[in-house]
């Protein structure tokens, strides 16, 4: 259930759990809050260590009891943030002094221990403190964790080191903890910065606006600007709320928003979105929105959703290490205690090995690794303008094997234009005009926009009364008395207009690539207006890499036949389905699908939704300031520019193929170490470097995405 769905009895807030690590704790949060009676969902995010969960009104402070209860202690989001702690040298000392004085006992314990044996009382001492520092915490969480049935790193470092003790290796039991505490410090401080280079792409909006006031132009904090507010931006300046200009003119800079390499030319009237950036003039613009429903904030929200939804192969892995860690220790029982029991072999060979497998039991690398490279795909394609709504769709990219394209605003630029008036039986091309004009003017269709762009200046009629959308055909109304109907080719059948004269002037448009609308009265055809539609430079690009990736492009539009089949020629398409009403759209989706084949659909989010919510993956295309779009696709494409189809595709192909050299990194390592542990080739500080060395590849190679160019 997502915000906009929840009751109205119900909250949800996001909870920073800075001790959330591994499976086994993400499984403990979720089993201790679905437990109670007033949590209706959760949601464990591992890598950002925060969990999202949907409760009651008013029941926050038995989520935060039954989560203190556990071991894990939570906060709420906003006050993780103010805790953290700056940067630098000495603010990690002054954070950490109690890991630096107990490495420096360790070291001293194995130093001494090598001069006068391990069991000398000094040695033991050094052993005894260097552990109380660096490892009271480790062994209280893991005393929480073998308390509630679980078992996390802490529980298996705990009874590793314990073992340790026990069998008079205090030097290295006291080594291994600290080696454990600097590890976690160290894997700490990587995701932090996993989790950073995603939250470099929420800040990019000012904190400040320049407003004017009754005391003239002010600046004020960006948060306290409301829509219709007038607002000055200087070159340079970033925007911090969405608005419209009103005086002047500029370049701005989208490539925060859309991904746009070049700047685009602003005038008044054009809108402006936050965060992106003013070039060269100064202009006035009054705010459309405020800074916390701005384009921006909805794509925040969009990325945040997505992060916390977990992945087809996420949960695979969250599922596989709830049971990988049992059999871990399962294994590592079977090794204490089966070959000294059965074949006389020495208990403290076996024991020991034992206790190596228990630290390569804890899956913390295999959990880490699915989460950090879909969220570095998803920050790398938010980056680019493209927003996706989660990682299963970032997966299913790269299975796509056919992508629909609606043809108006996808293809071509969307904004067509009249280039032919035909009056026919006898009618007057300004009475021809004036009643087209009438009718358009009462619609949102592209189409109707630009006749009545075109027919403005044209005498006006009566008023249109008893005005009707007629669904995949066109409109129609009333005008001094007569029923006036505007629209397609199966509208005049439909009617029983069509003659000989207007089927030769319609043949004629329709094999120059026109879109052909015709006015009829009372029955009788009036004439004919012809609309073209210029194609995008950039969309034969588009098609032909989709082509070189393997995915086969269809044409799906409402537009006649001769008129799909000029653009395809155009763009390189093939398989051209014209003359289609939104069900028949849905309906060819939906036979593309019966085929067995993955299908995505590209429209504009709002029209042709049918088929975008059919389709495996639904693209919007120039879904930037667009609510409707941002909020229903799948896919947004932030900008106009079809050739991020492909680089979705491509950046999908190298997410997976990252998600699984993680995963086969993840279990190697661990593979290669079980196997050394029991034949004995491998120590506690090998087994700590290896479980640390895992999760720092992993979460390094998912990085990588971050830099991935497309």
């Amino acid at each position: 259930m997502n915000a906009s769905e929840q009751r109205p009895d119900q909250r949800i807030t996001v909870l920073a759990v800075p001790d959330m690590c591994c499976a086994s704790e993400s499984a403990a949060i979720e089993k201790a809050l679905k437990a109670l009676a007033a949590v209706s969902a959760v949601n464990p995010n591992t890598l950002r260590r925060e969990v999202r969960v949907e409760h009651a009104a008013g029941a926050l402070p038995e989520v935060l009891a039954a989560l203190q209860g556990i071991g894990l202690p939570a906060v709420l989001e906003r006050e993780s943030e103010e805790a953290r702690q700056p940067d630098g040298v000495a603010s990690w000392l002054s954070a950490n002094w109690k890991l630096v004085l107990g490495g420096i006992a360790a070291v001293a314990a194995e130093a001494l221990a090598l001069a006068v044996g391990d069991g000398s009382p000094v040695v033991v001492v050094l052993a005894l403190l260097a552990i109380a520092l660096t490892g009271v915490e480790t062994y209280a969480k893991g005393w929480l964790s073998l308390r509630h049935g679980s078992l996390n790193i802490n529980a298996l470092m705990s009874i590793a080191v314990t073992g340790a003790f026990l069998i008079g290796q205090w030097p290295e039991a006291a080594m291994v903890m600290f080696l454990f505490a600097v590890a976690e410090n160290i894997e700490d401080r990587s995701l932090e910065r996993a989790r950073h280079a995603v939250e470099a792409l929420m800040k990019i909006a000012p904190e400040l606006a320049t407003m004017q006031t009754p005391a003239g132009w002010t600046v004020v904090p960006a948060d306290t600007v409301v829509p219709g507010a007038l607002l000055r931006l200087r070159p340079g300046e970033r925007v911090a709320v969405d608005g419209r200009i009103t005086v002047g003119e500029t370049s701005v800079d989208q490539a925060p928003i859309t991904g746009e390499s070049i700047p685009v030319d602003k005038k008044p009237g054009d809108a402006i979105l936050a965060g992106t950036i003013n070039q060269d003039g100064e202009v006035e613009f009054e705010a459309t929105a405020s800074a916390t429903d701005s384009t921006l904030a909805r794509i925040v929200r969009a990325v945040q959703e997505a992060h916390a939804t977990r992945a087809p192969t996420q949960r695979f892995i969250d599922r596989f290490a709830t049971y990988y860690t049992p059999a871990v220790v399962a294994i590592a029982i079977a090794v204490a205690v089966v070959p000294p029991l059965l074949l006389g072999a020495e208990w403290f060979t076996w024991v020991y090995r034992a206790l190596v497998l228990l630290v390569v039991a804890c899956p913390c690398a295999l959990v880490i690794s699915t989460p950090v490279t879909i969220v570095a795909g998803l920050t790398t394609a938010a980056r680019r303008g493209i927003l996706v709504k989660g990682g299963m769709f970032l997966e299913g990219g790269d299975k796509l094997e056919v992508l629909a394209l609606d043809k108006t605003g996808t293809l071509t630029q969307g904004r067509p234009a009249v280039t032919d008036v035909i009056p026919v039986g006898g009618c007057s091309r300004e009475r021809l005009l004036s009643l087209a004009t009438a009718l358009s003017s009462r619609s949102d269709h592209p189409v109707s926009k630009a006749i009545a762009a075109f027919g403005s200046h044209a005498a006006s009629p009566g008023p249109v009364t008893g005005f009707t959308a007629l669904r995949g055909k066109g409109v129609e109304g009333v005008i001094d008395g007569a029923v006036c109907r505007l629209g397609n080719q199966r509208l005049v059948q439909d009617f029983g207009a069509s003659s000989a004269e207007l089927e030769q002037h319609l043949g004629r448009l329709e094999q120059d690539g026109k879109t052909a609308v015709v006015l009829v009265a009372d029955g009788k055809a009036l004439g004919i207006l012809a609309i073209s539609d210029r194609v995008r430079d950039e969309s034969a690009e588009a098609v032909a890499q989709l082509k070189k990736l393997g995915i086969t492009p269809v044409m799906l539009t409402g537009d006649n036949l001769h008129t799909a089949r000029s653009i395809a020629a155009q763009v390189g398409i093939d398989d051209v389905r014209a003359e289609l009403l939104p069900e028949e759209k849905l309906a060819a989706i939906a036979s593309m699908q019966a085929d067995g084949r993955t299908v995505g659909m590209v429209g504009d989010g709002i029209n042709d939704a049918p088929a975008l919510a059919k389709a495996h993956i639904g693209f919007a295309m120039g879904a930037a300031g667009t609510d409707t779009a941002i909020e229903t696709a799948d896919v947004a494409l932030m900008d106009d520019d079809p050739r991020k189809l492909a680089s979705f595709v491509r950046l999908a192909r190298a997410t997976k193929s990252v998600l699984w050299q993680n995963i086969i990194l993840a279990l190697g390592i661990k593979a290669v170490f079980l196997a050394l542990a029991i034949t004995g080739h491998a120590t506690l500080w090998m087994a700590v470097f290896a479980d640390v060395g895992a999760s720092l590849i992993v979460v390094f190679n998912g990085m990588r995405l971050l830099r991935n160019r497309g």
